[in-house]
């Protein structure tokens, strides 16, 4: 029973290697679409197929930093907030917000991280590029 499992976990990891490069992909396509539509229109369009459903694996114990979630920095909202913040200096949260589609909470988190980083600065209420 347990090389049974062990084959099908190595078959699934082996699967998981291959499918990292589509999801990788997809993510920077995402992210590029989120770019031309704030340079072209002022304002970033979702696309259709920009949420994906696909299943998750399952979460590993007792492996990693700890911490919870995905890894910082691997998410594609700080890249369109940085986006939208270049194409609108001066623009304010609940206009970012407004414009992804989001609550503003998590913009609360996002901007003043690319901050620390030195990709924005804020003045006021607005943020702008640096």
């Amino acid at each position: 029973m347990a090389d049974f499992v062990d084959q099908k976990r190595g078959e699934m990891e082996a699967r998981l290697k291959e499918l990292r490069p589509l999801v990788e992909e997809y993510d920077r396509l995402t992210a590029a679409v989120a770019a031309l539509s704030a340079v072209g229109a002022g304002t970033p369009r979702k696309s259709a197929g920009s949420s994906r459903t696909a299943a998750k694996p399952a979460r590993q114990r007792g492996s990693g930093s700890g911490r919870r979630g995905r890894p910082k920095g691997s998410g594609t909202r700080d890249k369109e907030a940085l986006t939208l913040v270049k194409a609108q200096p001066g623009v304010t949260i609940p206009e970012i917000a407004k414009e992804m589609g989001i609550k503003q909470n998590y913009l609360y988190r996002v901007l003043p991280s690319l901050e620390k980083d030195g990709l924005v600065s804020k003045k006021g209420r607005g943020w702008y590029p640096r």
